[in-house]
């Protein structure tokens, strides 16, 4: 059984301008909340199958994980896949699906999360959890509008 999340927010730029600020992995360090680094596991731009791995600070601990671009439709929406089981998580996948929708000259992301692959009490906290990722996405989104607003 999954959790699941969703989260909204409007930024008055081009939905191009989202797409691919979201896609931009090196100016993330100038949005991203507790960003340590991002280390490509390819080279090039961003596509499908595309890896690498993003390091940040939480709860005053550096925290590793694994990501992969899974599926990219131009300027429409951006699947990025966590593999739990190669980073710090130790468990689980995490998949966050962006949904960019154009409004007058604003462009609306849509963000919704899944969890899955948890098991016993990991699946219990990982309840519990699923409000603290949420909180996690909303300061990136929030984040990101600030950056790209400037």
């Amino acid at each position: 059984m999954s959790i699941r999340f969703e989260t909204k927010r409007t930024i008055g730029v081009s939905k191009q301008k989202v797409y691919t600020g979201l896609l931009d992995l090196d100016s993330a360090k100038h949005w991203m909340q507790g960003l340590v680094g991002i280390d490509r596991l390819d080279d090039g731009p961003l596509r499908v199958g595309s890896q690498w791995k993003e390091t940040r600070k939480m709860f005053g601990k550096e925290a590793s994980e694994h990501f992969e671009v899974v599926e990219l439709n131009e300027q429409d929406k951006i699947v990025l896949r966590c593999d739990g089981t190669k980073g710090t998580t130790g468990k689980g996948e995490f998949l966050f699906t962006y949904i960019l929708s154009s409004l007058d000259d604003h462009t609306e992301i849509t963000l919704y999360g899944e969890i899955n692959g948890l098991t016993g009490l990991s699946k219990f906290f990982g309840k519990m959890m699923a409000g603290v990722f949420k909180k996690a996405c909303v300061k990136d989104l929030n984040a990101l509008k600030s950056y790209m607003e400037k």
